[in-house]
């Protein structure tokens, strides 16, 4: 078998080739970590940590709680984006989180809820 020659490089076609699939295989670790991280902190906002907890009131599997006020998340399967909406602005009963959730604790809440309902796959 012969050795290929050490002064040859990769071509960038081959580069830019191994790179998406890379890409496409997933996320890098620092990046799965902090998905994690953020997905972890939701569900700490929605089982103790926003006040009031979003537990209290929502069932919601993944985050092991049965509350009976607001609707069924496994059931409404909410995106994201609503998620964020209606923490910003309340809905029905539910009030405003903006002056008590910062942009960062309301994404991770909104990934957390959507992703454990099964609006999005991981």
């Amino acid at each position: 078998m012969a050795r290929p020659d050490p002064g040859m490089r990769p071509s960038p076609a081959g580069l830019r080739l191994t790179l998406l699939a890379l890409l496409a295989a997933g996320l890098s670790p620092a990046a799965q970590a902090a998905e994690d991280a953020q997905l972890q902190r939701g569900r700490e906002l929605f089982t103790a940590k926003a006040t009031p907890a979003c537990a209290v009131c929502h069932t919601l599997a993944a985050a092991g709680s049965s509350g009976e006020i607001g609707p069924v998340l496994d059931e409404l399967k909410p995106d994201a984006a609503r998620v964020r909406r209606v923490l910003q602005s309340g809905l029905g009963v539910m009030p405003s989180y903006a002056g008590k959730l910062d942009a960062a604790d309301m994404e991770a809440l909104a990934q957390f809820v959507s992703r454990s309902a099964g609006s999005v796959k991981p």
